[in-house]
């Protein structure tokens, strides 16, 4: 809980000091998923040499957007934004197969780095097709992710963002149907919802395993250790990043004050930290340490210089780069 006020002498007056203090999730930041997809689009220009193409943003962050198309990275909506010929990554996010037909069709070199465990996800898209399934894709809407997932089995996918997407879905036969997940959505929420699937579907059927990912998981795990101690919340990631802005919401529904989200530690309204004693931070999946870092500088130069981290959980996971450039980094 909040550290108590302690009374302090400045010159001969006498004033109550608050005890600032800031908890710092652990973990938090990039998963093994960015890393792999930003260090894809670095080594490919080290590789290639500039332009090196990228289907939309490579991660939902702005700052390494920014930098990466600082570097020589040209970010594009589709492939046929591309020069024939020419290289294209594909984002972590995960395209549909219409996509790479696209890109052949134009003779362009691919590198996709879509996170191996939203392949795992497509892969269990198509497994269900297969045994003719009606899918129930819970997600957002126009997001990319369920865009490349819906994309792998259109004719048995159907997508439940909304509680009301419940009451609208329709299947065959009510002893095939099965539900996956966006990798990046709230773990309670989505649970919520799959049990207002069941209840319309008493035999829905279970992915072999959860879809949602350890990072997205874990992430929200530390912002709810944490949560009921906060005044405030303050989550480092972008407007476009889902599970940044999942983080928000769990703070507050875990007993913070008050949550927002932002790019840069510039952003904070000084406002938000009126009668604060204990800031909360963490950061969503696809952002750089540094922006914490520059987030607690921040703080700090406003009498939040007590940190104490929260930590819920080591993550160890890696994942190795697309063989193309494992193929080149060996060849160097």
């Amino acid at each position: 809980m909040p550290q108590p006020a302690r009374s302090a002498y400045r010159g001969s007056v006498r004033t109550l000091d608050v005890m600032k203090r800031v908890l710092l999730a652990k973990p938090r930041g990039y998963c093994a998923g960015v890393d792999r997809a930003v260090v894809t689009v670095e080594k490919a220009l080290d590789t290639y040499g500039p332009p090196v193409y990228v289907r939309k943003e490579i991660v939902h962050n702005r700052h390494v957007v920014d930098t990466l198309r600082e570097r020589g990275a040209i970010f594009v909506d589709e492939v046929s934004e591309v020069p024939e010929g020419a290289l294209v990554v594909f984002s972590a996010h995960g395209i549909a197969p219409a996509v790479h037909t696209a890109a052949a069709e134009r003779s362009l070199r691919t590198i996709d780095a879509t996170c191996p465990l939203v392949t795992k996800v497509h892969q269990e898209a198509k497994r269900f097709a297969r045994d003719d399934y009606d899918i129930l894709l819970i997600g957002h809407e126009g997001h990319e992710e369920v865009e490349g997932t819906a994309g792998e089995a259109p004719e048995h996918v159907q997508l439940v963002d909304r509680p009301e997407d419940v009451d609208r879905v329709q299947v065959r036969d009510p002893s095939k149907v099965v539900w996956l997940s966006q990798t990046t959505l709230s773990v309670d929420e989505t649970m919520e919802r799959v049990e207002q699937l069941r209840t319309r579907f008493p035999l829905l059927a279970d992915p072999p395993s959860d879809d949602i990912c350890y990072a997205t998981q874990n992430r929200q795990v530390a912002v709810k250790a944490m949560a009921a101690e906060c005044d405030l919340v303050l989550v480092v990631g972008s407007r476009n990043s889902s599970n940044s802005k999942r983080l928000v919401e769990v703070a507050v529904q875990a007993g913070a004050r008050a949550s927002y989200l932002i790019d840069f530690a510039h952003e904070v309204d000084p406002a938000w930290l009126d009668g604060v004693e204990t800031v909360g931070v963490t950061s969503g999946a696809s952002v750089p340490d540094e922006l914490v870092m520059d987030l607690l500088a921040w703080l700090a130069e406003r009498g939040w210089v007590d940190v104490q981290e929260v930590t819920t959980a080591n993550e160890k996971i890696t994942f190795a780069l697309p063989r193309e450039l494992r193929k080149s980094r060996t060849a160097g």
